[in-house]
């Protein structure tokens, strides 16, 4: 699966928000949004009007940036979430906050989701106890995610990363460990759980015409 490599802060400043996809940089003072607070390129300070298909469109964009999803995954999340039980929007983000990276972001372990997406690639997490490598695995009730001390040095990685991260607020929705380095999932995340502003009728409404 394909991933964007590119700069990370210009996704940020395109969406005129913070997606928090830099770790702790994110929040500190050198978060290029805080000093440019408009879209990149040479039109970025041009206030332009969007139509509703844009303001839906840019919805979309955001939250596929901020789970850092491309446009193919990010149409069969859609469909998954269309064909579950439940408001779809709503079983839309369920999906995108029950993937490992995720996870692993949500945890305080990564200090951010593409952190996330290179522990499980590296091999160095366990959900129920079986290694998992795959970032877009989707947790369930009860699961329990283990990161591997003895790999690659990850013990002094994510202690150091818990450091970082103390003062991020906790995943009401899964049960830290931090001295086994594992958490537990206590139930499905719902969208309060995301601490972003999202609309995501707006997405619905985008794929429904």
């Amino acid at each position: 699966m394909g991933r964007y490599t590119g700069p990370s802060c210009r996704l940020c400043r395109r969406e005129g928000m913070k997606l928090f996809l830099k770790g702790t940089k994110c929040t500190s003072p050198k978060c290029p949004i805080e000093k440019r607070a408009f879209p990149p390129g040479q039109h970025g300070q041009i206030r332009v009007k969007l139509s509703d298909y844009g303001i839906q469109l840019r919805e979309k964009q955001k939250v596929k940036r901020m789970y850092g999803v491309l446009e193919r995954q990010f149409q069969r999340y859609f469909g998954v979430a269309q064909k579950a039980k439940g408001v779809t929007g709503q079983m839309l983000l369920e999906t995108l906050e029950r993937r490992l990276d995720n996870v692993l972001y949500r945890m305080g372990f990564a200090t951010s989701r593409r952190e996330g997406r290179e522990m499980a690639r590296h091999r160095a997490v366990r959900v129920n106890g079986r290694m998992v490598d795959i970032p877009s695995f989707p947790v369930k009730v009860g699961d329990v995610v283990q990161v591997s001390p003895n790999r690659n040095g990850q013990a002094a990685r994510i202690k150091e990363n818990l450091e970082r991260t103390k003062d991020r607020s906790a995943a009401a929705w899964i049960q830290i460990d931090a001295d086994q380095l594992k958490g537990t999932i206590l139930r499905m995340p719902q969208k309060d759980d995301i601490g972003l502003p999202i609309q995501e009728q707006l997405i619905v409404e985008l794929y429904s015409k």
